[in-house]
Formats: C-alpha cells, sequence, structure tokens
C-alpha cells in the first residue's frame, strides 16, 4: 500500500489534471506522470516523475498556480529518495 506522501502527491497531480485551465497536452503529461507513480514506489520511476515534473514548471504556457503545485509535488517526491 502507498503511504500518505505518494496519495498526496497523486492527489495533487490528480486535481491539475481536471484543471480545464491547464493547457491539454500538459495535461496529458500529468496523466502518465500519475500512472507511473501508482505502477510503482521505485526509485527509477520517481527520478524519472520528478524529471518529467521539472519540464513541466519550466513551460511558459502553464500558469503560475500549477507551476507552484508541481514544485510541491517534486519536493515531496524528493523528500522520499
Amino acid at each position: 500500500m502507498k503511504n500518505e506522501k505518494m496519495i498526496s502527491i497523486i492527489d495533487i497531480l490528480a486535481e491539475m489534471e481536471n484543471d480545464d485551465t491547464i493547457p491539454k497536452n500538459m495535461r496529458v503529461k500529468i496523466r502518465g506522470t500519475i500512472n507511473c507513480l501508482e505502477q510503482s514506489n521505485d526509485c527509477t520511476i520517481i527520478d524519472k516523475a520528478i524529471q518529467e515534473l521539472d519540464c513541466l514548471a519550466d513551460d511558459p504556457g502553464l500558469p503560475v498556480y500549477a507551476k507552484t503545485q508541481i514544485w510541491n509535488a517534486v519536493s515531496i517526491l524528493e523528500s522520499r529518495q
């Protein structure tokens, strides 16, 4: 069973995935990250998720509040390593 931190990360990302103010191509990437995190707690998967979220956060089309949510999720993921 997943720990509370992983569940909170997935919840943050799921909320972003359902946010219509976030461009669709970014929501698709967020869904992919969620799928990876749901399948495994492996460090390799977590590293891949961090990289994907970092790329999303660097996108100028992403709303500022969404970048903050991504940075929060990345911080939680980094603390798991």
